[in-house]
């Protein structure tokens, strides 16, 4: 007979141990365990990340528009920072998943370290012109010479201090891939502690503390990241876990350096097309007033922050597919694309349905304007009505990424990103009449279509013969 009561137990078990962290064999593991032992902590580092931008927000919003405008501009050049971070970061864990499932830790570990060694060398690049010309790219932005010359040190700290979001983004691929995603999650949750202490006191000079106001939303940040990549280095240094950095691993090796440099430029170039698609979109959608545009950005924030969940467990894919690759279980790894995409689905397809429900509460929230609700109101509900679609696309995409086949999502973002959503955006909302909800329609439709024609392209299997 059936023991409902020994069942829940054992979730629960399975659950504390997501959380707490694992030393299972993923490609021994049933699906459904390995699922959740991985998604769990994933979902949570993702919020873990998000949160960081909304506490600084937050708090810099209390120091008036300029401050938070400059922190805008200077998102706008750390885009460049995040691509090649994602992209790093997506070809990390393409190759240390692979290795770990090949059952050698050695190998994963010797990439991890070329891993590093190219990101700080990205950052090095970076650093030195952003920390000099930070003033420079403001007012090349459009920022009055005044306010660049008050507010530049937070430009020009964020941009020097790109080394560690990079190493950051880095390391916490290179636990999540070989299976130890609990520590990432567990890393951001105490850079996110130190940051949200720290942003009042160093913002507003509580106690002791300086007053340095937007500067010290940037010290802030980097304090509380940089002491979570010095965790992660302690740990990788430590042996404990199963990529450990050891004396004689510390070479660089330029054929996995090639190879992984290779594989980042497809994750660089899906950040990149997704990033420039909705440039595009708020251009189209600037032509219908400030009230359609404001609930439009809302609306964009509210799901960005969202569908979280959503990359979390499709980050799960893109490891389990690398793990059970190397393991030389092909079947496996597909049988596990389609649990989770079939999860995913269900839980952003709920999660849509709530925004839909709630979509006037929820602007609400942020707004009293009538004009800016309704508008925003208009784009949760086309948008959200798609969850369920574009959460399963999200699996299949993570799915290639993991098996080291980053130019298929690359190709099918730019046929669903620029040759159909732009498009058919312009031509539904500036030619047919559609207004702005002709955009939004766009959207529902090209991110459907990329979830078909990548379930058709995973279909066909080729991802299975890629070698990393």
């Amino acid at each position: 007979m059936l023991n409902p009561n020994g069942k829940f137990r054992g979730f629960l078990r399975i659950l504390k141990e997501s959380v707490t962290g694992s030393e299972r064999d993923f490609t021994r593991t049933s699906i459904r365990n390995a699922i959740i032992l991985l998604s769990i902590p994933m979902v949570l580092e993702m919020l873990m990340e998000s949160i960081f931008a909304l506490v600084d927000i937050w708090f810099v919003s209390r120091l008036g528009n300029d401050p938070i405008a400059i922190v805008g501009f200077t998102e706008s050049f750390m885009t460049i920072i995040y691509s090649v971070a994602v992209g790093l970061s997506t070809a990390t864990t393409a190759v240390v998943s692979r290795r770990i499932g090949e059952k050698n830790r050695e190998g994963a570990s010797v990439a991890a370290f070329q891993a590093i060694a190219a990101a700080m060398a990205f950052s090095a690049v970076v650093s030195v012109p952003g920390i000099i010309y930070a003033k420079e790219l403001l007012m090349l932005m459009g920022v009055s010479e005044v306010s660049a010359e008050e507010y530049y040190g937070y430009t020009s700290i964020m941009l020097g201090s790109n080394c560690i979001i990079m190493l950051l983004f880095v390391m916490n691929a290179v636990f999540r891939s070989s299976g130890d995603a609990a520590v990432s999650m567990k890393v951001l949750l105490i850079a996110n502690g130190i940051n949200i202490v720290l942003d009042p006191l160093l913002i507003f000079g509580y106690g002791p503390f300086p007053e340095l106001g937007i500067e010290g939303a940037a010290i802030a940040t980097v304090i509380g990241r940089g002491v979570g990549v010095a965790i992660q280095l302690w740990i990788l240094f430590s042996g404990k876990k199963r990529v450990a950095l050891v004396k004689n691993q510390l070479k660089i090796k330029w054929d996995i350096l090639k190879e992984l440099v290779k594989l980042s430029t497809g994750g660089m170039a899906q950040h990149l097309i997704a990033t420039s698609s909705w440039i595009g979109m708020v251009w189209i959608i600037g032509n219908f007033g400030s009230a359609v545009m404001a609930g439009y950005t809302i609306a964009i924030r509210i799901i960005v922050f969202v569908i979280l969940p959503a990359w979390g467990i499709s980050n799960a894919a893109s490891t389990l597919v690398g793990q059970n690759l190397g393991a030389n279980q092909p079947g496996k790894a597909e049988r596990s694309v389609w649990i989770i995409g079939f999860v995913n689905s269900a839980v952003m397809g709920f999660i849509g349905l709530i925004i839909i429900v709630f979509s006037s509460q929820l602007m609400s929230f942020f707004t009293n304007d009538a004009a800016v609700i309704s508008a925003g109101i208009t784009a949760l509900t086309i948008i959200s009505s798609g969850f369920v679609f574009y959460a399963f696309g999200m699996v299949m995409i993570q799915a290639f990424n993991g098996a080291g086949d980053t130019r298929t999502p690359t190709l099918v973002n730019i046929v669903c990103f620029w040759m159909m959503e732009l498009p058919l955006a312009w031509f539904l909302a500036m030619n047919q009449g559609f207004d702005e909800e002709g955009a939004y329609f766009a959207i529902l439709i090209s991110e459907s279509f990329m979830t078909l024609l990548s379930i058709y392209l995973f279909r066909k299997g080729r991802w299975k013969l890629k070698k990393v």
